[in-house]
C-alpha cells in the first residue's frame, strides 16, 4: 500500500501530513494511520494542536469506488471498516486544523470536516458528490456538514452534488482562513500556534464541550449512511454512477 505518515514537531503544534498517490485516496488503512498517530498526540501532554495536510494536488479526492477493493478493508464489510476509524478520528481530542489544497471530495470532505477548522488555498475544491454516483452520502457528512455551514447549505450541497471553488464556500463557514498554495502550511501552522499558545488544560476542556455529543451523533449519522449505502450500492444507478466517473460523463440514471 501507499499510505504513510509523516509528524513533525513545531513547538506545540504537531504537523501530521498524509500521502497515498496519485489522489489522496482514502483508505481503512489510511485512516488507521491518522487515527493512531491522533491517539499518541492526544497522549503527549506537549501537544497543543494538530495541523492535517497532505501531499500532492488533491487534500483527498474521497473513496476508490472503482478499483476492487479500493478500500482496503480485510473482511466483507469495507464500509464498516472504513467507518471505524472514522469514528476514532473524530474522537480525538486535541484542536485539528486541515490545511487544504485541491479536491476535497466524498470522504476527503468528511475527513476535512472532522477537523476543528480549514485552512484552504483559492485552488481547493469541495463536492460532496455521492447523488452523481448514486450512491447515500456517508463519512457522517449528514451530520457534520449541516453542522458547520448549515442545513440548507448542506441540502444544496448533497442534493446538486456540484463542486464548489473555495471562494463559493468561505462566507458559509465551511473555510476559516485562505492562503496561497506555497504559503498554505505556514497559514496553517500559523493558525494552530494562535491555540497552541494557550493554556492546554483550558483548550481541553473548552473543545470537549463545544464538542460534547459529537462522537455519538456521528456514530450515529454512520450507522444510518452505512445502511443506506449497503441498499444503494447492489442498484443498477449505483454501478452506472461508478462507470459515468470512470468515464468522465454524466450518469445515465433509470431510478433501478
Amino acid at each position: 500500500m501507499n499510505e504513510q505518515i509523516d509528524v513533525q514537531s513545531h513547538g506545540h503544534v504537531r504537523l501530521l501530513t498524509f500521502r497515498n498517490p496519485p489522489q489522496n485516496f482514502a483508505t481503512v488503512g489510511l485512516l488507521q494511520q491518522i487515527a493512531d498517530r491522533l491517539d499518541a498526540l492526544d497522549a503527549d501532554a506537549h501537544v497543543r494542536a494538530v495541523v492535517l495536510a497532505s501531499e500532492g494536488k488533491a487534500f483527498c479526492a474521497g473513496a476508490d469506488l472503482v478499483s476492487p477493493n479500493g478500500f482496503g478493508a480485510a473482511g466483507d464489510d469495507p464500509l464498516a471498516e472504513f467507518y471505524a476509524q472514522a469514528i476514532r478520528i473524530f474522537a480525538s481530542r486535541k484542536p485539528i486544523i486541515a490545511a487544504v489544497q485541491g479536491a476535497a471530495v466524498g470522504a476527503g470532505l468528511g475527513l476535512a470536516l472532522a477537523a476543528d477548522f480549514r485552512v484552504a488555498t483559492p485552488e481547493a475544491r469541495f463536492a460532496a458528490n455521492f447523488v452523481k454516483l448514486g450512491f447515500h452520502p456517508g463519512f457522517g457528512l449528514t451530520h457534520s456538514l449541516p453542522r458547520v455551514i448549515g442545513q440548507q447549505r448542506a441540502a444544496q450541497m448533497f442534493l446538486t452534488g456540484d463542486r464548489y471553488k473555495a471562494e463559493d464556500v468561505a462566507d458559509w463557514g465551511l473555510i476559516d482562513a485562505m492562503a496561497p498554495a506555497d504559503g498554505l502550511i505556514d497559514a496553517a501552522l500559523a493558525f494552530a500556534n494562535r491555540i497552541a499558545e494557550n493554556a492546554p488544560l483550558s483548550l481541553l476542556s473548552t473543545r470537549e464541550t463545544l464538542r460534547l455529543g459529537l462522537v455519538d451523533d456521528i456514530r450515529a449519522a454512520l450507522a444510518h449512511e452505512h445502511r443506506e449505502q449497503l441498499k444503494l450500492k447492489v442498484t443498477e444507478d449505483f454501478a452506472e454512477g461508478v462507470r459515468a466517473m470512470t468515464e468522465r460523463r454524466p450518469g445515465r440514471f433509470q431510478g433501478k
